[in-house]
């Protein structure tokens, strides 16, 4: 696997990260309309959907077989795979690829299932620096709120019941996400991410965004004419949506 870092592809790679629950997707999503309406080819990448090894995660956790090691080596294995196949490729060709998770992601999680910090970021050396990683920040009751008022329950990884913190699902989800937070928190001036509020407005939030991402698209390849869009009516149009994630 070659080493990436820096790189000096003309497109750009925006990442989006935070806890379940956060609204990172929603904001990803408006931001994708609106650098389209712009003129920008786009290029979307989520966490974990390589079809590599799509199919053996979803059996493992159903079965719930999965060790903190399985879990870390398995997402490891998606993000090379969608590394080679989905981000590479577009940022050569000049567009802007949005990631909706990253290797942070990688980084808070296993560490906060007992995997080693070193050896979880050594795997990961090989990543591309993004161009702007953002951190959608809240706190772990305001994102479990949003989580179970828009579906039935809990998940179980989600809830860490694999590290028996808890017989408790809800005090579970408390303490692991607890601990997935306070990762990302030391990672914001080792890695430079870039803090939004999400507890904001939909629209207060997604202007931040713009405002940050725009610094960054000189000399960054258009596509096709712009068009008009309305942010409030892409907000109103984001909350009938499924729940922020």
């Amino acid at each position: 696997m070659k080493i990436y870092g820096k790189h000096r592809f003309p497109g750009r790679l925006f990442v989006v990260e935070g806890i379940d629950g956060s609204g990172k997707s929603t904001q990803l999503a408006l931001l994708q309309k609106w650098l389209e309406s712009e003129g920008y080819g786009t290029f979307f990448s989520e966490w974990n959907s390589s079809a590599l090894v799509r199919e053996v995660t979803r059996r493992g956790k159903k079965k719930r077989m999965l060790t903190p090691m399985t879990f870390s080596l398995l997402h490891s294995t998606d993000f090379a795979d969608r590394t080679e196949q989905h981000i590479i490729p577009p940022l050569k060709a000049g567009a802007l690829v949005l990631a909706d998770r990253y290797v942070y992601t990688a980084f808070a999680r296993d560490v906060a299932r007992g995997v080693n910090a070193g050896w979880v970021r050594n795997l990961y050396r090989f990543a591309v620096k993004p161009t702007i990683a953002f951190y959608f920040r809240i706190s772990v009751d305001d994102a479990m709120k949003r989580i179970v008022g828009g579906r039935d329950a809990l998940k179980y990884y989600e809830a860490g019941m694999d590290r028996q913190l808890s017989p408790d699902i809800e005090e579970s989800f408390r303490l692991f996400q607890g601990a997935v937070v306070e990762e990302y928190d030391r990672m914001i001036e080792e890695f430079g991410l870039v803090v939004i509020d999400a507890t904001g407005s939909i629209e207060e939030q997604q202007v931040q965004m713009r405002e940050i991402v725009t610094k960054t698209l000189t000399g960054a390849r258009k596509t096709r004419i712009r068009r008009w869009v309305d942010l409030s009516s892409m907000a109103r149009g984001s909350r009938l949506l499924q729940p922020a994630s």
